[in-house]
């Protein structure tokens, strides 16, 4: 196969970065509880296509040149797929996670175990759930909370990173992760939807990203903020068209991918994706 990253390419200065990320199959994928709004339990799940969903997910991060490392998922855990809850991987340190709802707590101990391979793992004190809520951007971490992460991980967890973190609140239970609210397209440049944060945060992300693309809420409510970069390809829903011409247009690369199966459990792209940063 042959990466689209083997040789430095940019489209005006949005240069692809090679990523590493940690994926869980959903062989045990069901809608058995609900712990967001999208989870309706009951909702009928056609697995098969959403094995198949994932695995078109997967490969096309190996098709843009990256690197993933699958976790076999466990009986039991339907969850277990959105591995981005699992840990926040900062410069080898792992800032684990410590579930908010009991149905999901065994998830934890179980990705512990696949990324003590990656760094030093921390066990953390307080309620967090991963890259759901903190998102690197640059030399800061961006802290969702509101809904899942308590305000206390936010110190933890940067202790642990060793990097500032930014604390920002959801207001809308539709919007229960920052993941899902906003996605970090390079180092310094965010899309996020303003409605989903509260006004005093809404004044920080202004303050701080004065040029970020401002998703509708059309978009929105397909999970298209729900989405992974590199720097210059943004894997999202495809069926985010709004999000993915205002991407366009900054000089981003939009990959569309549909994940329908999982959106009924109130996840994306990003939520099926953790990133290890070396």
């Amino acid at each position: 196969m042959t990466s689209v990253l083997t040789r430095p390419d940019t489209i005006g200065d949005r240069t692809p970065t090679r990523r590493h990320y940690v994926m869980c199959p959903p062989t045990h994928f069901a809608i058995e509880y609900a712990i967001n709004p999208w989870m309706r339990p009951g909702t009928p799940v056609d697995r098969e296509l959403a094995l198949a969903q994932w695995d078109a997910l997967r490969r096309t991060y190996l098709d843009l040149g990256h690197e993933v490392t699958v976790v076999e998922p466990e009986p039991g855990l339907p969850d277990m797929v959105y591995a981005a809850n699992a840990a926040t991987v900062v410069g080898g340190r792992v800032y684990g996670a410590r579930f908010r709802y009991p149905q999901r707590a065994a998830e934890a101990e179980l990705y512990r175990k696949a990324l003590v391979e990656v760094g030093t793992y921390t066990e953390p004190t307080f309620v967090n759930e991963g890259e759901g809520d903190f998102l690197v951007a640059g030399d800061v971490v961006l802290a969702g909370t509101g809904f899942r992460t308590e305000p206390r991980a936010h110190a933890e967890a940067a202790r642990v990173l060793r990097r500032p973190v930014i604390g920002l609140e959801l207001v809308d239970p539709r919007y229960y992760h920052l993941d899902t609210a906003m996605a970090v397209l390079s180092g310094h440049d965010v899309a996020y939807l303003p409605e989903a944060f509260s006004p005093r945060s809404r004044g920080v992300l202004a303050g701080r990203y004065p040029d970020a693309v401002l998703a509708s809420p059309a978009d929105a409510a397909v999970l298209g903020l729900n989405a992974v970069s590199d720097g210059r390809h943004v894997v999202l829903p495809a069926a985010a068209a709004g999000l993915a011409a205002a991407l366009r247009d900054r000089g981003y690369e939009p990959v569309g991918v549909d994940l329908s199966e999982l959106l009924k459990g109130g996840g994306g792209p990003k939520c099926c994706t953790l990133e290890v940063r070396a």
